[in-house]
């Protein structure tokens, strides 16, 4: 399911090809370093530049022998290139190879899920000013609150997305380290200077200090700022969820000419894609608790990460990638009724003006307390007998003695006032 709406170049990146790929590169300019450390002959480096190559194939049968990757991946090139291989490698531990391509891997990827952070910050940029003044129904607890506009939930949406953007670019950071040390990160066998160059040819920073890995707590924070977005998306999504339900019916998922929903009830119209959303969220946190489980390892290294980061750092990327591709449409394509909002404003027959009506009553001198009273006895009758709050508070001597009739029909008229703010709002958070 995953893997048709996945972007390929998310997907390319984890392939054996680009990881083998990044393998040479990664050996090519350690080499290219210790040639201009004197330590291997230029004549090699030119040999090792013009014939080094790996097949994809090759590698995976001579890794049946070996039963070690690197070993089977330097086998191969050392079949392309000849004598001059003795060079490719040197002073290197298999760790070299791999947590920098790591890094670079994560890099790519990061990078990839940050445009798509980057459009879903305009849609809901976009969506925002469509619905600035859009009066909607806020709800706590589920329950009618007082109007907000639906233009001010995108904008929420908005400032997530950019935070996230933020959270993402420093986790990027964080991951883009290169690491050239040797076994137990003591540079015994190798240059220091050799780790600044490949570092400063990939676009990565040497780490200041290893063992024979980088450090998993990288990691870690990279899949858990994923699953944090994950968690943004899912709460966008559980928004629309809830919004489609028949009864409120405010808000809806796209549905294509063609589309069914049930199997069963030709009627059905569901929010799956939503509902996939807020699925792949929880696989997200999952990884994440995983990532976390690889930061304790023993002593300068053991290989009990490597196993779960091989599935756990790939999936996260990939899911976290098709997550934005399914957000980014269903808020692109988002069905919105604003006539339902207006008839779901009015459903509490005017109990959204029950703080309005107690503020007022204060500012007319009663305390607060008498002034509860007397609205929540009042919205309290509403609610058991449907009739509108307007009605019962007109009825209430008490209520009266400070508020009258006119006064409670300007209260109950001025619907525009909960607008009061918006631009404000806007203007907060860059949007006029």
């Amino acid at each position: 399911m995953i893997a048709r709406y996945t972007r390929p170049e998310m997907g390319s990146i984890w392939c054996d090809e680009n990881k083998y790929r990044i393998w040479l590169d990664i050996e090519i300019a350690a080499v290219e370093a210790q040639a201009l450390l004197g330590i291997v002959p230029q004549a090699d480096l030119d040999n090792i530049k013009a014939k080094a190559q790996f097949d994809v194939q090759r590698i995976l049968e001579i890794e049946e022998t070996t039963k070690h990757d690197v070993i089977a991946f330097l086998t191969n090139v050392a079949e392309y290139v000849g004598e001059s291989a003795r060079y490719i490698h040197l002073g290197m531990t298999s760790s070299d190879i791999l947590d920098t391509c790591l890094s670079i891997q994560m890099k790519q990827a990061g990078e990839l899920l940050l445009e798509g952070l980057q459009r879903l910050r305009d849609i809901t940029a976009q969506r925002a000013q469509e619905f600035k003044y859009t009066i909607c129904i806020g709800r706590t607890h589920g329950i009618h609150a007082e109007p907000t506009t639906f233009g001010l939930k995108f904008l929420l949406w908005h400032e997530e997305t950019k935070r996230n953007i933020r959270r993402l670019t420093q986790a990027i950071d964080s991951v883009s380290v290169a690491m050239i040390s040797g076994a137990v990160g003591t540079y015994e066998h190798i240059s220091m200077k050799v780790e600044e160059y490949v570092a400063r040819k990939l676009g990565l920073k040497p780490d200041p200090i290893t063992t024979q890995i980088i450090q998993r707590d990288r990691h870690a924070e990279f899949l858990l700022v994923l699953a944090l977005i994950g968690a943004s998306l899912e709460k966008i999504a559980l928004e629309v969820r809830h919004l489609q339900r028949t009864e409120v019916l405010e808000v809806e998922e796209y549905f294509s000419a063609g589309q069914k929903g049930s199997s069963a009830m030709p009627h059905k119209r569901n929010p799956i894609m939503s509902e996939r959303i807020c699925g792949l969220a929880r696989v997200l946190r999952g990884n994440a608790i995983a990532a976390m489980e690889n930061v304790g390892l023993w002593h300068e290294r053991d290989i009990s990460h490597s196993s779960v980061e091989r599935i756990v750092i790939p999936d996260s990327t990939i899911i976290l990638d098709y997550m934005l591709h399914l957000t980014n449409n269903l808020l692109r394509n988002l069905l919105v009724y604003p006539e339902t909002m207006q008839k779901n404003l009015h459903a509490t027959c005017g109990l959204i003006f029950s703080q309005t009506v107690l503020l007022e009553l204060v500012k007319r001198g009663v305390s607060r307390e008498d002034a509860y009273a007397m609205v929540q006895r009042n919205a309290m009758r509403t609610w058991k007998d449907r009739k509108p709050f307007l009605e019962h508070l007109r009825q209430d001597a008490d209520v009266t003695r400070f508020l009258s009739h006119r006064d409670l029909e300007e209260i109950f008229s001025i619907p525009m006032s909960f607008l009061s703010n918006i631009d404000a709002i806007f203007a907060r958070c860059g949007i006029s």
